[in-house]
């Protein structure tokens, strides 16, 4: 184990406005040699800590020492040891990933003759070099991110910060991410990793959990997962059937937490809970529990309380859309859209059913994300169609608007205006007056809780709620059909959570869900999955068929994670095959 440490002794944080301290009397001690898991929900403190390691941020009392130096009296010695990656991504879009490289390196200060040599290595460690002429913002956000993370190597530092590097990349982008930070580690670097993926945080060889600025777990992340050993189970369910339970089993008193995972409703119970007595609760006393392997989530959950105990508020206050269920409400038609020379989406079929989650998976730059904004009438196609309601969004894009709600992949609420503004201001371009406005504005607000953060301005928000406002914007008109580009990159386990029971509460009121996500555990919601390469759609089906399709006597029970990667490994495969032949 390396010799370098990082050290907090009672260290506090305070901001104006906030009942309690962003970081609250911490003491810890963080070793080299190893990944340490910075971990929590929401408002928990973990990047108001990672600024005051950087020296961002003075701490108002405690002591901090990185490496033997204070953030603050030592800077510029610290600065030649330390290696801070932000959250946003820091490097200039409009100069090329070399450009970037030279520039990081002489704010460094690395000598003129060292250069090539180490931006070399840097290259091949991030698999950058066929990339060095390409503009940064033309990046993909795996290749953003490993960009970032080769700017922030730059001097060999000996401690690594890095705030959230995880959020928006891919599955394939974040197992390379891992390959590297994890090489790094084991050369003795110290790497304290900030995330709000769990599966991340599990990787880890220590973990640091906070909440609320303090610290409720440190240690070994297999240690906390074993303490909820004979609490998981897997409840089978028809596919018409798992939202139903799920909702119905939040709500009963034996279980502390519940998920959707593929073809079973999966629950977390409370210790000595009467299994039984549950069954027969959710109308399904035949049914069998199955126990299942703890995750690491599992306990996460457990640790803060549980999860979500109640039904949607919000989906209370939506309208009961008329079941018609072999309608057909979104669907593409030979959907294409180039660029010059290069096809973004290339011929791209499928279609989407009333009250049907439709999900749109695939790697950083596949085209998911230009075939979505295809789909919501926010670019026009090459060729092809995009309909909406048999409405083609090219010729009648106003009228096929007015039923849908769109959810953006970026915060694209007004940053300077308050949470109560920003319901007024939206409300009234849906055409909301008067009390119909009033009473929408005030169901939001009771819905997602808005009360406390009414007369906040949006851009000093954790994302959690600002996601929450963004939804609330995108259903003041009550639309029939809901697009989420994203809706949940970075936010914690538990406002996930939350946000999946107002999904899943509107899908039963006939509200029909497409969907973007990067988090395969997210993707267990979706009745189908389209999933999306080189701008095509490769594969297509229920969860439980695309991992079927990847299954083997090696893997015979793939998580979606395993299924993204193995689809998309076994197009690569076939395509060299082609090329080749």
């Amino acid at each position: 184990m390396s010799d370098i440490t990082i050290s907090l002794s009672a260290v506090e944080k305070c901001f104006p406005g906030l009942d309690n301290p962003a970081v609250n009397r911490l003491t810890t001690t963080i070793r080299g040699g190893g990944v340490t898991g910075l971990a929590g929900p929401d408002g928990a403190g973990k990047t108001t800590l990672i600024r005051m390691l950087a020296g961002l941020l003075k701490p108002d009392s405690g002591e901090i020492r990185v490496a033997g130096f204070d953030p603050i009296e030592d800077s510029v010695a610290l600065r030649a040891q330390l290696g801070y990656m932000p959250q946003k991504f820091g490097l200039y879009e409009d100069l090329s990933v070399m450009e970037n490289l030279r520039l990081y390196a002489e704010l460094r200060g690395l000598p003129h003759h060292e250069q090539q040599a180490v931006f070399d290595r840097l290259l091949t460690f991030t698999d950058l070099t066929r990339f060095t002429g390409r503009m940064a913002g033309k990046l993909s956000g795996g290749m953003k991110q490993k960009l970032g993370l080769a700017c922030t190597l730059l001097g060999q530092p000996q401690v690594l910060l890095l705030d959230e590097p995880g959020v928006g990349v891919d599955p394939i982008a974040r197992r390379e991410l891992w390959r590297m930070v994890h090489s790094l580690a084991d050369d003795g670097m110290l790497i304290l990793w900030s995330t709000s993926y769990l599966d991340e945080a599990e990787q880890c060889r220590d973990v640091l959990l906070l909440n609320q600025g303090k610290v409720i777990y440190e240690g070994k992340p297999a240690q906390l997962t074993e303490t909820m050993e004979g609490r998981s189970f897997l409840l089978s369910a028809a596919p018409g059937e798992r939202r139903r339970i799920l909702q119905e089993a939040l709500i009963q008193p034996q279980v502390s937490d519940g998920v959707i995972q593929g073809r079973y409703v999966r629950l977390i119970v409370k210790p000595q809970a009467d299994t039984r007595t549950l069954l027969s609760a959710l109308k399904c006393p035949d049914a069998e529990l199955l126990p299942a392997k703890p995750r690491f989530e599992d306990a996460f959950i457990d640790l803060l309380g549980g999860g979500p105990s109640h039904r949607s508020q919000l989906a209370q206050i939506m309208p009961q859309i008329p079941a018609a269920p072999d309608e057909t409400v979104i669907e593409a038609v030979s959907l294409t859209k180039k660029f010059g020379d290069f096809a973004a989406t290339d011929h791209v079929d499928f279609q989407v059913k009333r009250g049907e989650i439709f999900g749109l998976l695939g790697p950083n730059g596949a085209g998911k994300s230009t075939t979505f904004k295809m789909m919501c009438g926010l670019m026009i196609p090459s060729s092809g169609r995009a309909l909406v309601l048999g409405l083609d969004l090219k010729t009648s894009s106003a009228k096929a608007r007015s039923r849908l709600g769109y959810m953006a992949q970026k915060f694209s609420l007004y940053g300077n205006l308050t949470v109560a503004q920003n319901l007024k201001f939206f409300s009234g371009a849906y055409g909301l007056r008067g009390k119909s406005q009033q009473q929408k504005i005030d169901d939001m607000v009771n819905a997602f809780n808005f009360i406390p953060i009414l007369r906040q301005t949006t851009e000093d928000l954790p994302l959690g709620f600002k996601q929450r406002l963004a939804l609330a914007c995108a259903l003041m008109h009550e639309p029939d059909i809901l697009f989420l580009d994203e809706p949940t990159s970075g936010v914690d386990p538990l406002t996930r959570r939350e946000f999946w029971l107002h999904i899943n509460g509107m899908v039963d009121k006939g509200v029909t869900v497409m969907v973007t996500t990067h988090f395969m555990d997210e993707a267990e919601y979706c009745d189908r999955i389209g999933l999306v390469y080189h701008g095509k759609i490769i594969a297509a089906g229920t969860l439980d068929e695309l991992k079927a399709s990847v299954a083997d006597d090696t893997h015979p029970d793939p998580s979606m994670e395993d299924a993204f990667i193995g689809l998309v490994e076994e197009y690569d495969k076939e395509s060299a095959q082609e090329a080749a032949s």
